[in-house]
Parts: structure tokens; sequence; C-alpha cells
């Protein structure tokens, strides 16, 4: 998308109240009957941490006081925060039809010095207790409200699940028991064994995924839960769950139970699985036979909550896995089909590398691997996320192209909080990943024109895949060439989609697909038009077009 063209046409529209009645008239025309379909999904990926304070009194707990390196603390963000944002319709706005949380699960109390400096785990991957929430985050009560409120709004919840190792030890938080973690040897990623049999970081235990020995609970989770009034309901609760699924009382199956009660007592629909290529594959397949059974639990149990027949929904991260592999994953020394081993998706690292590939080469490209390859399965893309230091636009100097190849390549789409508001990534004063995980950067909303703008162009090619599954999951034709223009379909649902059409005029010709008289309309423009003769006319200042038929 070139900013110049539709920052001329449209002057200071965006600077007045305006914008935000043609907006919301957008939305009432453009609202989808299609039905969700998680392989065209518009997911939105915030830290909680570092998205909105909704409740300030819940920021210091634990005793964190300590002062920590620059943005390696806890900042107040919470689930409050998030529920705030989808009743202001933020979401909603955005076209988002899923949203990706970090953990929630309490973390380790201290903080750990890696030579950066003090830090916390307010990112949620220091796991200290599966089955409890960190009171930074919020109570169960705003978990449950959280769910409730995006569903009323078609927003599924995924959480982000950690199987493959606890959180790192300090003065606070011990060590879990040698037959649950290993604490070495660090891994060399040379070859399979290397990568799976192994820490990935000093101070980081590694569970003893391999294992299928039974074991006894934790000393230190004993303990806390005792104190805490819940021991004898905990223990229960597991043997009950080894006794249904006839499991040895292995470390991974506690914590799969511990998982899948997330599904069973709130109805969260997705999980986000971390570091899975470092765990045995055949893991997966169980976990996702639980998860979806515990979510076919909670809907027959609340059959009004249920919000369609989707299955739960199980999202990989495999490191450095890019669609270009199809369904497999190189390791030095062997390939694993991580799709068959339980997962539904996998996040695509391909598409952060495409700065020099066109529009038409990249689409043309994914839409091949995806209906030729994938065999129903697909890939999660992305421009930029919390771990990789090397983002499609590192100073988010193109912001606006990165918006447009994000939510218009085939597969899913998955913006990182701030994407849509050019949220820094270069922070002074911030080392390694810390400059990837700033505080929302709300204020620019407000203050900056140009961020505004942005926002609305992610605001209706959000909403443009949300409204259609066609976008994301459709089989994709090339009408022609230059400008570039292509039809996409998924089931009954069908759009066409021109890029680089610089003419004021626009003419495109749908012969074969959309008899005459079809009323369509550009949702990037909000113009409405007719086929004739086989052919739609626009006049649009942009060089976008996202065409859709009027009912």
């Amino acid at each position: 998308m070139k900013k110049l063209i539709f920052s001329i046409a449209l002057g200071s529209l965006f600077l007045t109240s305006c914008s935000k009645t043609i907006l919301q008239s957008t939305q009432q025309i453009t609202k989808s009957d299609q039905p969700f379909v998680w392989n065209g999904a518009n997911v939105y990926f915030l830290l909680t941490d570092r998205f909105n304070n909704g409740d300030s009194t819940n920021d210091v707990n634990y005793g964190r006081t300590q002062e920590t390196a620059k943005l390696r603390g806890f900042e107040g963000g919470d689930i409050r925060g998030i529920i705030q944002k989808i009743e202001e319709g933020y979401f909603t706005n955005l076209g988002v039809n899923a949203i990706w949380m970090t953990p929630l699960v309490e973390q380790i109390h201290g903080a750990v010095d890696e030579g950066q400096g003090p830090t916390y785990g307010f990112h949620g991957y220091w796991t200290k207790d599966w089955t409890a929430l960190d009171r930074n985050f919020g109570t169960e009560k705003d978990l449950q409200e959280l769910v409730d409120k995006a569903h009323t709004k078609g927003i599924r919840i995924m959480l982000d699940a950690v199987i493959n190792h606890t959180g790192p030890v300090t003065e606070l938080d011990a060590v879990f028991p040698a037959d649950w973690v290993r604490v070495s040897p660090h891994c060399t990623y040379d070859n399979y064994v290397n990568t799976t049999a192994c820490t990935l970081v000093k101070n980081l235990p590694d569970i003893l995924t391999e294992s299928e020995s039974d074991v006894t609970l934790p000393p230190q989770l004993l303990e806390k839960w005792q104190k805490e009034g819940r021991l004898r309901q905990e223990i229960e609760e597991l043997n009950t769950f080894f006794a249904k699924y006839n499991l040895p009382k292995a470390p991974k199956y506690y914590i799969m139970k511990w998982l899948s009660d997330y599904i069973r007592d709130y109805g969260i629909d997705a999980y986000r699985v971390d570091t899975v290529k470092h765990t045995e594959e055949g893991v997966w397949k169980v976990f996702a036979e639980i998860c979806k059974d515990a979510f076919n639990e909670y809907k027959a149990k609340n059959p009004h909550k249920a919000l369609d027949n989707n299955e739960f929904f199980l999202l990989g991260e495999v490191y450095n896995y890019t669609i270009n592999e199809g369904q497999n994953f190189s390791f030095p020394d062997k390939k694993v089909n991580y799709f068959e081993h339980g997962f539904d998706a996998l996040i695509n690292f391909d598409l952060r590398s495409t700065h020099n590939e066109t529009f038409q080469k990249l689409f043309n490209r994914y839409d091949d691997i995806i209906h030729n390859e994938m065999k129903g399965k697909t890939v999660m893309n992305y421009i930029s996320s919390h771990d990789d230091g090397s983002p499609y636009d590192k100073k988010r100097k193109v912001a606006w192209d990165a918006g447009t190849k994000l939510l218009l390549t085939p597969g899913m789409a998955q913006i990182y909080y701030g994407d849509e508001i050019a949220r820094p990534l270069e922070v002074d004063g911030a080392d390694g990943d810390a400059n990837l995980r700033s505080f929302m950067n709300w204020e620019d909303i407000q203050s900056n024109s140009e961020t505004k703008e942005l926002l609305s162009h992610f605001q209706k090619l959000g909403q443009f895949r949300h409204n259609h599954p066609a976008v994301g999951a459709g089989k994709q034709t090339v009408l022609q060439a230059d400008p570039y223009i292509f039809h996409r379909k998924y089931n009954e649902d069908e759009v066409i989609i021109a890029m680089d059409y610089f003419r004021e005029e626009k003419v495109i010709d749908v012969a074969g697909l959309w008899t005459d008289g079809t009323k369509v309309r550009d949702a990037y423009s909000g113009e409405v038009s007719v086929v004739k003769n086989g052919r739609i006319v626009l006049a649009s200042t942009s060089d976008i077009v996202l065409l859709e038929k009027v009912k």
C-alpha cells in the first residue's frame, strides 16, 4: 500500500471526527455472515503485561520490588486491561477474531540476571505453578469475564502453553526434583537429540518430557497448595485425570492436566504451544487429544456458550520453521512432520524476510504451497513478534506496506500488539528482546495523525479479512498480472483484490466470475458499483481494491 496516494486523496479526513463515523458505517455495511475459519483467522498477539493496565492495584505482587534492567520488570498490563479494550471495540474495529495472550500462570517470584540486568517473568514463560494465575495478571474471575466478553463479540481466546521447561531457579524459586527436570546439558542444536534432551539456556530447567515413569509431585507445589488450602482438591483432580486417560504419572502428563483445565473450566478456544521442537513430537499428539476432549467437555456443560462447531485449535511454535518446507521441519539429522502430531498450524518464520518479493510472487507462492502441500493445514504469518530480533520492519519505515502484506497474504495473520500503530521496536536503554516488548503506545493514536492513518489502514484490511475467510483460507486465481488482480474463494465466500493499481479510474474484468447486475463494494474506499458488461468500474484514489459482493 502506498501511503502517499492515500494521504493526499483523503487529506485531513483522519484528523476529524468524520473518520470515526465513516469507519463505523463501514463496519455496519460489511458485517460478516460467514462462519469463522481458523485457517483464515486474524489473530492479535499481545504480551499481557505490556498491553493495557486495567487494574493498578495488582501491579506489585510476591515481593517483586527489585529494580530491573530496562523493560525487564512488570509494567502493569493485565487481564482487566484487555477486557477494557474488548468492551471499547478496539479488537472489533481491527477485524480481530482471535486474541493470543502470553501465559497467565503464576511466574517465578524472584528475579534472574542473565547478563542484561535483573529480569522478572513478566512475559509469562517462567512458570512456577501451572495451576494458578499470576496475581500481576489478574484473577480467575477476570479470566472468565475475558473469555465470555470476547466470545460475545465473536472473538476467540488463545492462551500460551509451556510444557518444555519450568522457570529459572532463584533464591525464592527452588528447582524441581531430578525426576522432573534436567539442568544440563545445554542444547547445541546440531542434531535432534541435542535439541530435545537439553536445556535451552543456562538456568532454565528442562522438563523430562521423554519420561513415561511415575513421579511424585514436587515438594514446593505440595507445600504451596497446602498453604493455599487446596492440596486435597488438586490431588483428587489429578487422580481422576490419570484414571480417565490411563496415563502414567509422568511430568508431561501432570502439565497436560493443568493446562487442559483452562479449557475445561473457562472455555478458551486454542493454545499456542511454546518451544515445540525442543520436545519429542509424540508429546503433542497426546496433548492435542486431551485439549480437544476438554473443549468438548466444556461445550457439553455450557451449550449456550458454544460459539460454533470448531474443534479446539493447536498452533505450534517450531522456531525457524518456514512454509517453504511444507509439512516438514528439518533437524540436521532428521525431518519431523509436526502437523501429523496434533498441530493444526505452525508459526511461519518466512514472511518477515520477504522484503524483496512482490505481492504477486509472494501470494502466488503461498497459495500454491497451502493448497497443494499442506493438506488442509496452514501457517500463521507475522511481521514482528516478542522474540524475533529480525522483524520485517524493525525501524517501522514501511509500516503500511508491511500491514498490507501481512493481512492479505494467504494463511492466518498475526498482528503483534502495536504493529497497527507502529509501536517502536527499538528502545533507548533496552537490550536484546526487551526492545520488542515496550508498553503499548496508546498515546500516539491521539497525538499523531500518521498513527491514526496507519491504524485506519489496518482496520480496513483487518475487517475485510475478518468478514471473508476467502482472504486467508481461499484458493487464489490470478486474473491479471499488471496491475495485479486476483480472485480468492473459500466455499461460498469469494473476493477480488487488486494491488498496485495506480490509475484513478479502475476497470476490473470479472466476466465468468460475477454476473452482470451484481452489486459490489470496495471495502477499502467504501465505493459501491455494479457489474456491467462483465466489468466493474471504480473511481478510487487508493492503489488497493478490496471487492466484496453486497447482499
